[in-house]
């Protein structure tokens, strides 16, 4: 491919909520998808003439479940060693609840900043020119008024929104370009390899709770 045709491919960020996807692919499949690569399924997602320029997964670690977040720390190794995936953190804060039929209290875990960080990232990239087409991967409406402010500053961008297995939101698919729907296809087809190489002999391996 020449310079002058390798110019003309669309630019496209992508944009994965990680919670939102993870969620979709349990409730679809269990855990058997979990092993994600992320980078390859984007590839699935693009079409010809577009090229992927960033690929983003916004997610945080979990609390109060330690083997859980040695699985999930065991993933990102994987992913960063593999791919050039960027995993951007926020975090989980403790809040108490409480039951207003019988007044029990107890302590939960909510996750923060997540929803907030993919929407700066969204308006920031747009603003400083560095996609042609967003896909953001999740079905959380708490995302439009980002898409909205893209279309108010950069209106010739295009925005798609890519629904998770078992997920669907009326409000992204007004705020949207267009929709796609994450399949068991290509979730089958973009798993990372069983044992991923990692740089000085490191080894991270599919967790046996993700078969």
């Amino acid at each position: 491919m020449s310079h002058n045709q390798n110019a003309r491919l669309q630019r496209v960020a992508v944009y994965y909520d990680g919670f939102n996807l993870y969620h979709g692919i349990h409730d679809l499949a269990g855990r058997r998808f979990l092993w994600l690569d992320l980078q390859l399924l984007a590839k699935h997602l693009i079409r010809p003439g577009q090229k992927i320029e960033a690929v983003r997964y916004f997610t945080a670690l979990i609390r109060n479940n330690e083997s859980g977040l040695a699985r999930q720390r065991i993933y990102h190794n994987a992913l960063l060693a593999q791919t050039s995936v960027e995993v951007v953190l926020g975090r989980f804060q403790e809040k108490s609840c409480l039951c207003f039929s019988c007044g029990t209290t107890w302590q939960a875990y909510e996750e923060k900043e997540t929803d907030v960080s993919i929407a700066v990232s969204l308006v920031e990239d747009a603003v400083n020119n560095r996609f042609d087409t967003a896909l953001v991967i999740s079905a959380d409406s708490d995302l439009c008024p980002a898409m909205r402010a893209i279309r108010r500053l950069k209106p010739q961008l295009r925005i798609i929104a890519v629904f998770p297995p078992r997920r669907r939101s009326g409000a992204l698919r007004r705020e949207s370009d267009a929709v796609l729907h994450i399949n068991e296809i290509q979730l089958r087809g973009a798993q990372l390899p069983d044992v991923v190489q990692g740089t000085g002999g490191r080894k991270y391996r599919r967790p046996a709770y993700w078969s």
